[in-house]
Parts: structure tokens; C-alpha cells; sequence
């Protein structure tokens, strides 16, 4: 199913069951096929379950424009109006937790009932003098400059440390397989520029202003958002937030870490 978002854009999401609405925002590359082992688990306990792909990712148009934080939100935006969702619970990986932060930061809580942030990249991924943890320009650059080089081989050298296997999680080759032609499925141009954005976006003030309930999970062994850069910080800024560290997890604990994910997903929508 596709909508035309606020700039004519046409956006595909898919919705499932019906119930309370959950609506899951992808990890960046990722689309909306990424949550195969979230969606029936929550629909089988009542809830409705709606994914999007993002602009430039998975069925969705590829438009040359729109590729910023501001506007990621505003297409999430336009998902929710058009689908009439109220009391809404978004839950957003990587990627999808920094949408979901600036979507409440421009939009407001109004029709949200509570939010979670699995594996996010936030709260600022840039190091500025008041940000030491953050990561200098020169690593986005010389990502950005491996991009353009060999985007499919930057990727396949994430594939193991995306899933920690060295710790012991059981994924396939033809699960890691799956997983890479997701991320080589979103265009290059998206990938840059997402890529891009999310780095120079400082979520810091709008996670302080966070008034719904919220759920903050992250892999110890996560080598893309690093939890005491990300997870940790995140945790400790939101107001009231529910910590969840998995030890044994990276950044792909969506499916590594699914019956503990799901479980911790489900105890939070019963209880906030």
C-alpha cells in the first residue's frame, strides 16, 4: 500500500491486525521487512502492527530530496494522519529512533502513547566541544568517501559485527545474505544522505522534553551505535525511561535477541 507524503512523494507501508497500533520505523538502509519476526508475534496478542519503508528505501519512491531529519519526520507524519492512528506506540531501530525523536519534536505527543528506541543512534552522533563522545568529521568522511568507492563491500565487512556472532549468536549465511540485500536495496543516494543526517542531528534538548512513557533497548556488543555513546546517554535523558541492555547483542538484535526484544516490547505495552 502506498500515500503521497507532504512533497508528492509516494511512501509504501504495510498494516497488519487490528488492535492498539504499533507502528515500527526501520533502521536506516533497512526497510520495513526487517520487523519478519516482530510483526506476527504482535499481532497474535492483539495489536495492530504498520511498518514504512522510508523515502529512497525498499518500495518506496527515490526522490532526490528529502532526506533530512525534518523531513523523515514529516513523512511519519503523513503516515499517521493518513492512516488516522491515534494512541499510537512507535518503536524505531537505529535510524527509526532518531525519526521518532524529531517526529515528536516537530509534531508533538498528542496522538502518541508511548515510544520505544531499540539500538538507536542517539542522542548526537557528532563530537563537538560539548559533545566529546561523539565522532570526529573525518570518520563520517572517509564512510562517505568508502560509499562511493564500494558501498557493497563496506557493508558485507559490517555483516558479522552487525549480529556479534563472536559472541555466540546463531545467524546463518543466508540470514546475513538477506540482511545485506536489504541494505544494498536502498539507493545510494539515500544512503549517503541519511547517513549524513543522522550524524549532524542533535537530539539532545527534544529527548529532555520527552512526556510519554518510553523504552530505551541496546546491545552491549553493539559496534554501529555504541551503547555508552547512545543507549546509555538516551536512557539517561528521556524522563522516567526503561533501560534494557542485552549483553550478548549488536546492532541486528531484532533478530538475534527477538523473543527477549519482543517480550520486553510486550511487558512495556502492557504497562505504560
Amino acid at each position: 500500500m502506498f500515500f503521497e507524503t507532504f512533497d508528492g512523494t509516494r511512501l509504501a507501508y504495510e498494516d497488519y491486525g487490528q488492535g492498539e497500533p504499533i507502528l515500527f520505523l526501520a533502521s536506516w538502509v533497512l526497510h520495513g521487512d526487517m520487523w519478519e519476526y516482530q510483526l506476527p508475534f504482535f499481532v497474535e496478542h492483539g495489536y495492530r502492527c504498520v511498518t514504512l519503508d522510508r523515502r529512497g528505501h525498499g518500495r518506496s519512491d527515490r526522490p532526490s530530496a528529502g532526506y533530512d531529519l525534518d523531513s523523515l519526520a514529516d513523512d511519519v507524519a503523513a503516515l499517521i494522519e493518513h492512516l488516522g492512528l491515534r494512541r499510537v506506540t512507535l518503536v524505531g531501530h537505529s535510524a527509526g529512533g532518531a525519526e521518532i525523536a524529531r517526529y515528536l519534536a516537530r509534531h508533538g505527543e498528542e496522538r502518541v502513547a508511548r515510544v520505544a528506541f531499540v539500538s538507536a543512534v542517539l542522542p548526537f552522533l557528532k563530537r563537538t566541544a560539548d559533545n566529546p563522545q561523539g565522532a570526529p568529521e573525518e570518520a563520517l568522511r572517509a564512510t562517505l568517501a568508502q560509499f562511493a568507492t564500494d558501498r557493497p563491500k563496506w557493508f558485507a565487512r559490517q555483516a558479522q559485527a552487525w549480529f556479534a556472532t563472536h559472541l555466540g549468536n546463531d545467524v546463518s549465511p543466508a540470514l546475513v545474505d538477506w540482511t545485506l540485500a536489504q541494505c544494498l536495496s536502498a539507493s545510494p543516494w539515500a544512503t549517503s544522505r541519511v547517513f549524513e543526517a543522522l550524524y549532524h542531528a542533535d537530539h539532545r534538548a527534544g529527548l529532555r522534553e520527552i512526556g510519554v512513557p518510553a523504552l530505551v533497548v541496546h546491545g552491549a556488543a553493539d559496534m554501529s551505535a555504541r551503547v555508552e555513546t547512545t543507549g546509555r546517554r538516551t536512557a539517561a535523558l528521556v524522563p522516567g525511561a526503561v533501560y534494557k541492555e542485552y549483553p550478548t547483542a549488536g546492532h541486528g538484535l531484532f533478530v538475534t535477541h527477538k523473543d527477549a526484544l519482543n517480550d520486553d516490547l510486550l511487558a512495556f505495552l502492557k504497562d505504560g
